[in-house]
């Protein structure tokens, strides 16, 4: 009867979604059609953005060196900017959900901008420092994702947003590569100027390609005229059926694995005994198959299976990974193991946004997404202390240890509880 009646809530949902599209005065035909166009460049922006983001991640740690700048300090750098974009995401979705997509994206490519503007002047530690701020709006990816979710039905909605993943694999492999030219061929500097170019023209990109939304009136009363910055607002969220133990698995399944991935360029180091450049060729090997997950296998396999059984079985596989983690001894293994942690990682991704933004009304999309942008810096934020001390105490095994027995017990939970999904295949 639960699953009936999820077929049913999710049919209304679909029906409403073509009311609320028809009501904008869209034609079925034309409608598709520049719904797919503005989908399309939606991609594209996020690839730039991403882009540029791997680029500069790939020369920073060479900048700070030559600013001064110890591994403590470095570690400070980063815990920054993670602590900026904890901030930042819900704010950002309350943006996006009270101003629309278009002005949140926007707002995304412009700060991206001065974050590369501030960059390429960091002649000074605190100049470096000053340029984290930005990055507090800078959230192209959930930007993005929003934009997806408004204009696509719910049913295809998770094949939709497993393509943005497909935009990161590109970001990864494009940026890591060209941040090592650059920095090589021309000066350390080169990737910001080429970073401030191409954020400006992403920012043109947004203004030109992207409409204003018209919200229905009805969708909009609800935000119109609450705060941005309001935090109740955004744990009002978190009431909804469901949701909470959703963002809860969200956050727990990959948290060991995030903090391994936190130590990986020390562990590469010390554990696999890689060069830089070695660690490079992983870093474009891990972008392949994120494209390979996220471009043949997430949107065939959302297309003939439930949600509710992905999400079993990303749990299933990470519990996975972890076993193999634990017993890994050489870098060949980790190649191996790469390939269901990325699937876990895609899959996982995908499932959880999608559940969590069909779980709320679609007024507050925007800041569902922001709240789900936040379980990374979240991550980066605390990851590094219990990281090194999870390494400096126990080893590389620990994390593999964790990874298992926190996905075992995530596996058991959604087996026995009745969590509220959507149980409706995407066609």
């Amino acid at each position: 009867t639960s699953t009936a009646s999820e077929k049913a809530s999710l049919g209304g949902e679909e029906e409403a979604w073509r009311m609320k599209s028809e009501t904008r005065g869209e034609s079925n035909y034309t409608g598709e059609v520049k719904r797919g166009q503005v989908i399309l460049v939606t991609y594209l922006i996020a690839t730039i953005e991403l882009t540029f983001l791997f680029m500069q991640l790939g020369v920073l740690p060479y900048l700070a060196r030559s600013l001064g700048l110890d591994s403590v300090g470095f570690g400070c750098l980063q815990t920054t900017f993670g602590v900026l974009q904890l901030v930042g995401g819900p704010i950002f979705g309350r943006f996006a959900d009270q101003f629309g997509t278009r002005a949140a994206l926007i707002l995304s490519c412009a700060s991206g901008s001065a974050f590369f503007l501030l960059l390429s002047i960091s002649t000074s530690v605190p100049i470096l420092f000053l340029s984290r701020l930005p990055a507090v709006f800078m959230h192209g990816l959930p930007g993005a994702q929003k934009v997806i979710t408004d204009l696509t039905a719910p049913s295809q909605r998770a094949d939709a947003l497993g393509k943005v993943g497909l935009c990161f694999g590109i970001g990864i492999i494009i940026g890591s590569a060209l941040g090592g030219v650059l920095s090589t061929k021309f000066s350390i500097f080169a990737p910001s100027y080429v970073g401030l170019v191409g954020s400006l023209i992403n920012t043109m990109i947004a203004m030109v390609w992207i409409p204003s939304p018209a919200k229905l009136k009805s969708e909009h009363r609800e935000t119109e005229h609450s705060n941005v910055f309001s935090i109740r607002e955004i744990l009002r969220l978190m009431k909804f059926p469901g949701v909470m133990e959703i963002f809860l698995v969200k956050v727990l399944s990959g948290f060991p694995i995030g903090l391994f991935l936190i130590m990986f360029s020390i562990i590469s180091m010390d554990f696999f005994g890689l060069e830089a450049v070695e660690s490079g060729y992983l870093m474009s090997y891990f972008g392949v198959l994120q494209m390979v997950v996220q471009g043949l296998v997430v949107g065939k396999l959302t297309n003939h299976c439930t949600e509710r059984a992905l999400l079993r079985l990303s749990i299933l596989v990470f519990a996975g990974v972890g076993l193999g983690m634990a017993l890994m001894r050489t870098v060949w293994h980790y190649c191996i193991i790469a390939v269901p942690l990325v699937f876990g990682f895609s899959m996982l991704g995908t499932i959880t946004d999608s559940i969590l933004t069909k779980a709320v009304p679609s007024s507050d999309t925007g800041t569902m997404l922001g709240i789900c942008a936040s379980v990374q810096p979240l991550t980066r934020t605390v990851g590094p202390t219990i990281g090194s001390m999870l390494y400096k105490r126990f080893g590389v095994p620990s994390f593999g240890y964790l990874q298992l027995i926190v996905n075992i017990g995530l596996f058991v939970y959604l087996l026995k509880s009745k969590i509220p999904l959507g149980e409706l295949k995407s066609h």
